[in-house]
């Protein structure tokens, strides 16, 4: 009798401690960020190789470490194409930064710079980009 009494109260506290911690990720899921996404979607260049795309993500993963303000970077195709400019977007870049003065920082940066010569090597010339400041 007194084990079962006691499971009971150990399976009570266990399925509170569960319901408490859903409420607060509820709660952390329903903030908006106040930071600014720069995301902008390309179209892929003929005769680029896997290679080159992994060279592509990896200095894209890279400038986070080394750019002030940049706080989490996205690769990937995108779910749908997007017709732009007589082209077709098919793959798509997201940059996290802390505020607009990080993203003009990283415009500027030596890393932007290197982070360019293997970007080249992917896409067509011409992005269709946005950046959403955080409200």
């Amino acid at each position: 009798m007194r084990n079962i009494f006691g499971g009971k109260i150990l399976f009570g506290l266990a399925g509170m401690m569960l319901f408490l911690a859903g409420c607060v990720l509820g709660q952390q899921a329903a903030t908006t960020q106040k930071t600014l996404l720069h995301v902008f979607a390309y179209t892929p260049l003929q005769g680029s190789t896997p290679q080159d795309y992994a060279n592509f993500k990896r200095a894209t993963a890279d400038m986070a470490g080394k750019i002030p303000g940049l706080r989490r970077v996205w690769v990937g195709k995108l779910r749908e194409p997007l017709p732009a400019s007589g082209e077709i977007r098919e793959y798509g870049v997201a940059m996290e930064f802390d505020d607009l003065e990080a993203l003009q920082v990283y415009a500027g940066h030596p890393a932007h710079s290197e982070w360019e010569r293997a970007y080249e090597k992917v896409r067509l010339r011409g992005t269709t980009t946005l950046d959403i400041p955080g409200e």
